[in-house]
């Protein structure tokens, strides 16, 4: 299988409709595909189920929260526990306007591998005896109690990697890897934006991080600055 490379992030969208789950790669915003949030912001999409690890921190997801494009977040950081200026998605959440699913860094990156493997659930002691447990199946074990975690899959994963050859094998630059990789197995439809792609061969073996099968479309597109603050 051949990814199929588009000239804009807005054609490599096409087919993302209203009530989609969206898989976001990055950490804050190290890696966070940018220009794709911003063509899924100017296409309209609505009544997302957002999975990233953040949203309102440093990355530029949040600006999906403007028009109200987003339902619900399933996340690690979404809510400031300081009294620094709150995101837009956070103003949402406090008023009921978005539903939140706040999940704990390691349980959200294994609840995305576990979909992209096929597992049907894991068991994590992360959580218990918290918020975090309610409504999940608790299970004994060894004299201990277990959260039984439910895989994570969505319809479509936006992701960024450094380059790409023209099979769609991705090559992360140092961080980049982060939530983007695993993201790449757990989604329908995989779509990347790159800095630079680059003849099939081009890539040495241990560059590649994700292999082409798992990647449908990828586009070129230049870096875009993002500030802390994520405005």
């Amino acid at each position: 299988m051949t990814a199929t490379i588009y000239d804009t992030p807005d054609e490599a969208l096409d087919g993302v409709s209203d009530g989609a789950r969206v898989m976001v790669g990055g950490f804050v915003s190290a890696s966070s595909p940018t220009n794709l949030i911003f063509a899924l912001k100017r296409r309209g999409t609505r009544n997302l189920t957002v999975m990233a690890t953040n949203i309102g921190f440093g990355d530029r997801l949040d600006e999906l929260c403007e028009d109200r494009q987003i339902a619900k977040a399933i996340a690690s950081f979404a809510v400031r526990a300081s009294s620094a200026r709150a995101s837009r998605f956070e103003e949402q959440y406090r008023t009921g306007e978005v539903e939140l699913e706040l999940v704990p860094q390691g349980t959200l990156a294994e609840r995305i591998r576990a979909g992209g493997a096929g597992i049907g659930g894991f068991l994590t002691r992360t959580g218990v005896g918290t918020q975090v447990a309610e409504g999940k199946d608790v299970l004994s074990w060894q004299g201990e109690e277990w959260l039984l975690e439910r895989p994570l899959r969505a319809d479509v994963a936006i992701l960024k990697a450094h380059r790409a050859d023209r099979l769609g094998n991705l090559c992360y630059r140092m961080a980049g890897r982060n939530f983007n990789a695993v993201m790449a197995t757990a989604a329908d439809l995989v779509v990347v934006e790159v800095e630079e792609i680059v003849e099939t061969g081009e890539l040495a073996p241990n560059e590649i991080h994700t292999p082409a099968v798992y990647v449908d479309r990828i586009v070129r597109c230049d870096p875009v600055e993002v500030r802390w603050d994520g405005r």
